[in-house]
């Protein structure tokens, strides 16, 4: 499915979420980062932070069993891989998640690392392929929000939409990632300033958050 970039949100929270503040945008987005950066939040749904912001929801969310088996970045045009990495073999004690994680442990499990070449950042397209496993119940709508920011400040969102996931059963979800270009005096700022380009992933599950995880770019001259 090919991204669209959207501030809309499938997030069902409690009483009290207000609409958001407006986005701290980069001062040095070009005017088609801009238009990204500033859409609307589409009712009935509330806010999404912003700006980078602790975990919205605990581990134990995930009651649907969701479990990412493989995951692949590639550029789309050329059809190279620039990231790839697949998970151990399952085990049901996976399932049992402790009550008494530090902050570090917990960041070990919902945050990645990622290390791409500085020419990443002029690619007009990434293609992702997610390989997932769910449990027994039901998920009638699979959606995921992923924000992106540089220096804490929004710089683009896509919104992704899988549909119904047949219960027990592994997926693949193939994403394309449309990128406008980001200025120069930006990239070599993200280049010169390793993990200071970060996004936040939230998967919904029926409406209902069920997962956030977290990651950090750095980006090198070859």
């Amino acid at each position: 499915r090919r991204a669209r970039p959207s501030c809309a949100a499938s997030w069902r929270a409690g009483a009290g979420c207000c609409w958001p503040t407006p986005p701290r945008i980069h001062p040095k987005l070009t005017r088609a980062r801009l238009s990204v950066a500033h859409c609307p939040l589409s009712l009935p749904y509330p806010c999404l932070p912003t700006a980078p912001a602790g975990y919205l929801c605990p581990l134990s969310a995930n009651r649907y069993e969701i479990r990412f088996n493989s995951f692949k970045v590639r550029d789309y045009d050329k059809n190279t891989t620039l990231f790839e990495v697949t998970a151990p073999p399952y085990e049901a004690s996976e399932q049992i998640i402790p009550d008494d994680l530090t902050a570090e442990e917990e960041a070990q499990l919902r945050s990645i690392r990622y290390q791409f070449p500085a020419d990443v950042l002029s690619l007009q397209r990434i293609g992702t392929t997610l390989d997932f496993s769910v449990g027994a119940e039901p998920m009638q709508t699979f959606q995921m929000i992923e924000r992106h920011y540089f220096r804490d400040h929004l710089i683009r969102s896509y919104d992704f939409d899988f549909g119904f996931c047949i219960p027990n059963s592994t997926n693949t979800w193939e994403a394309i990632y449309d990128i406008p270009a980001l200025e120069e005096e930006i990239q070599r700022d993200m280049i010169a300033n390793p993990y200071t380009a970060t996004s936040d992933s939230f998967y919904f599950v029926n409406g209902d958050l069920v997962m956030h995880n977290k990651a950090e770019y750095s980006y090198y001259s070859q």
